[in-house]
């Protein structure tokens, strides 16, 4: 649409009109003739003029052009605008980092899908999670993979595709067998170090316990704490195992506790989808919208409108005054080449 920005400059309209009522005219200079009898023809004449000045006429072009180009100025000062539709910028409240665990163990074929076909663990992990990813139109996600040690593998994005294709292409040993829980907080921790996002959330599913990290994962869990990050824990393994391939449930609810966070067990794919649907909800997405219109200025269309009359307006009079002037010369000549035919006759 179209607007002024300052439409209060509009009621200097009138003010030509005003300076016309209230200000005397116009006087200028003009060449005369000395009489010494002038006061008394202007007496007879029953006129008063004033004394070394005129009043120039003006005609009616000037009557048209000058309060046109005056209306045009008084626009231009009132700055006319188009303002384009709305342009919206979704800026995330919370930086969402999911830490997946991609030890050999997640190879295992032990998880049942709702239809009872049994499927590997890092199956299930990446559809459930990629449905989540999904979900979370509004957060800036991250990912990291852990095995024998951790690595990021998406920084905190709002491209959630990106996020969806990597979890897809994830396969079980690519981190290698061992499990580096603490080490994958840690580096969580680190990413979001420079993260402004008023909520940090670390989502960490693991089906093993810490084997391979050099930080121990309850100081991590404490640095977590200090640095605002709340860490969930996800456990999918199998509790009754032993060695590397239990599961450590305890831990894993020590570290949600210490960071103000929850704890998850799911024993088959359909209590992972709940559990992250359960994420979903605890995580409303908080987002702060970002509007404005963008402006074109207009202000130089009236403003060269009313330029563009002032210099039609001066080359027309300048024009019809040499006009004049040549047709003054030609009659000047008409009338000397007659008063010398005429003398040349006598």
């Amino acid at each position: 649409m179209y607007q002024l920005e300052y439409p209060w400059l509009l009621a200097l309209l009138p003010l030509p009109v005003l300076v016309w009522w209230l200000m005397p005219p116009y006087r200028e200079e003009s060449a005369s003739v000395r009489l010494p009898f002038f006061g008394e023809v202007a007496s007879a004449a029953g006129l008063k003029p004033a004394p070394g000045a005129v009043v120039p006429r003006s005609h009616w072009l000037q009557k048209v052009l000058a309060p046109i180009a005056w209306a045009l100025v008084v626009l231009a000062l009132a700055r006319p605008q188009f303002v384009e539709p709305p342009i919206e910028k979704i800026q995330p409240a919370r930086d969402l980092l999911l830490a997946l665990d991609l030890s050999q163990s997640m190879d295992t074929r032990d998880y049942k899908r709702p239809d009872g076909t049994v499927i590997a663990r890092v199956d299930a992990v990446r559809q459930v999670v990629r449905d989540f990813v999904g979900r979370r139109t509004g957060d800036r996600i991250g990912l990291v993979v852990f095995g024998d040690a951790p690595y990021p593998q998406v920084p905190f994005t709002m491209d959630h595709p990106l996020v969806q294709a990597m979890i897809g292409e994830m396969l079980p040993g690519m981190a290698g067998p061992s499990t580096a829980m603490g080490d994958a907080i840690g580096l969580g921790i680190k990413m979001f170090e420079h993260s402004e996002a008023p909520q940090k959330v670390m989502i960490l599913l693991t089906d093993g316990n810490d084997t391979a990290s050099k930080m121990p994962p309850p100081r991590a869990a404490g640095i977590a704490k200090e640095r605002g990050v709340t860490v969930h824990t996800v456990g999918i393994g199998d509790p009754g195992a032993t060695g590397e391939e239990k599961v450590d449930l305890d831990l894993l609810r020590s570290l949600a506790a210490t960071t103000g966070g929850r704890f998850f067990f799911a024993g088959n794919q359909g209590e992972l989808e709940q559990i992250y649907a359960t994420l979903d909800r605890i995580t409303p997405q908080n987002q702060k919208t970002l509007s404005w219109r963008p402006r074109r200025e207009l202000f130089m269309w009236p403003l060269g409108a009313a330029v563009l009359i002032v210099i039609a307006y001066q080359l027309l009079m300048a024009s019809l005054a040499m006009a004049r002037r040549a047709s003054a010369s030609r009659s000047d000549e008409a009338d000397a080449q007659a008063r010398k035919a005429a003398g040349g006759t006598a």
